[in-house]
């Protein structure tokens, strides 16, 4: 096992921890809701964040990142169902991934066009993406007069 699992990786997962704890306090109805505006609905925003997940997970795998990536799969945006089986995927295989790295591995850098940061830049930089999305998330709950789950009150407020 290389050093990020231990150090970094329990960090991640926690975080997509709270994700699901967010899925938990929403419905398949809220998956429409959208504050107004150019904002989306509330089920794009989710959907958007699992193709930034496995454009992570693909640069993990091929040192290259690109955010190409749409899902296809029809209703997605609609059914939580669907949105926690393909993040709870996404995360199987981000833990798969990192933790089939070599610390020989960890050193390499992963091209994202502007700039190239190392394998444990770019985990951090994931982390990072998981915060704003929760930034992101916490708007869609306060404007539908949701409580904040515990869980994402507890780590970022």
């Amino acid at each position: 096992m290389n050093k990020l699992m231990n150090e970094l990786f329990p960090m991640i997962e926690g975080t997509h921890g709270m994700r699901t704890s967010l899925l938990d306090a929403i419905s398949n109805s809220d998956m429409y809701y959208s504050p107004g505006g150019q904002t989306m609905r509330l089920g794009l925003l989710l959907r958007e964040f699992g193709e930034i997940e496995h454009s992570y997970v693909e640069s993990f795998k091929t040192f290259k990142q690109d955010f190409k990536y749409r899902n296809p799969a029809p209703g997605l945006e609609t059914d939580l169902a669907q949105i926690r089986a393909w993040y709870q995927s996404l995360d199987d295989e981000m833990k798969s991934v990192v933790s089939g790295l070599s610390d020989e591995d960890l050193k390499k850098t992963i091209d994202r066009g502007s700039f190239s940061p190392t394998v444990e830049v770019q985990l951090q930089i994931y982390l990072q993406a998981l915060l704003i999305f929760f930034g992101k998330a916490t708007i869609y709950l306060r404007a539908m007069n949701r409580p904040r789950p515990k869980m994402i009150e507890d780590w970022i407020g």
